[in-house]
């Protein structure tokens, strides 16, 4: 059977990605323009996404948890914030 990840969980991953996306940069040593490159944005869109001001795709949320994900720190830290959801946990673990 197919686990789904519902709107309301990608709306509220996306939503508590946004609220920490400073703190998750700097615990990576990571400047807008760094992450920016990154994940192929503009360091405007950053500025935007962390402003809220632009909305942030699930295609960029996926990009950005592939970035945090990769050191310890900062993947606990997307574990503590709720922003890696049991939900995600449980898709990522089954592929």
């Amino acid at each position: 059977m197919k686990k789904q990840i519902t709107k309301e969980i990608k709306d509220a991953s996306i939503n508590n990605m946004i609220e920490n996306l400073p703190v998750l940069r700097a615990m990576r040593h990571l400047s807008q323009d760094d992450l920016a490159c990154l994940i192929g944005l503009s360091r405007q869109t950053i500025v935007m996404i962390e402003n809220k001001k632009r909305t942030m795709s699930w295609s960029v949320f996926l990009a950005l948890m592939f970035v945090f994900s990769q050191t310890k720190e900062t993947n606990r830290l997307l574990e503590t914030l709720d922003i890696y959801a049991d939900e995600l946990i449980g898709i990522y673990k089954s592929v």
